[in-house]
């Protein structure tokens, strides 16, 4: 049945590309945030997968000093809104990967910062947070999946190219 002017479903038809551009900016801006904070402090980005005790030598390497690189693009295509679809999927597995990476260092018994946004490292047990950075980055998986969903935004290139 399709939906007609009037009907419920229309307000979310007006509605869908604004919500999509917040979520999409919120995206963009975290992925950003977390990029500039490392890229930063590359040596500290390394440590801060280190700490993890999950990768070690060259690959620990190309984590510190790639995953960066990563979310500044990522955010930067995110705020732009450029293949807002595929990068929010890019996005959303990452924070998968990210959620992955704490859950194991809390089962661990691991006392360490998660470096999310810049430092990193080994810290008090009483300073860890892990449970705020689970459902934090599940929050933004689901954002990502909303997006990934409904990539119709405003303000968007994909939107100025007609895709």
């Amino acid at each position: 049945m399709a939906v007609r002017e009037g009907q419920v479903g229309s307000g979310w038809l007006a509605a869908q590309p604004w919500v999509s551009l917040v979520v999409r900016l919120v995206l963009g801006a975290v992925a950003l945030w977390a990029g500039v904070a490392k890229v930063s402090d590359l040596e500290g980005s390394v440590r801060a997968v280190l700490a993890y005790d999950l990768v070690s030598g060259a690959l620990a390497d190309l984590a510190g000093y790639g995953l960066p690189v990563v979310e500044l693009v990522l955010g930067l295509l995110l705020l732009g809104g450029l293949l807002t679809r595929p990068v929010a999927v890019v996005n959303g597995l990452l924070m998968l990967v990210y959620v992955g990476g704490v859950s194991s260092a809390w089962a661990r018994g691991l006392s360490i910062d998660c470096g999310c946004f810049g430092g990193g490292g080994a810290v008090d047990p009483d300073e860890t947070q892990y449970v705020s950075v689970i459902l934090r980055d599940l929050a933004l998986v689901v954002g990502s999946a909303f997006l990934a969903r409904w990539p119709r935004s405003r303000y968007s290139v994909d939107g100025a190219l007609g895709l």
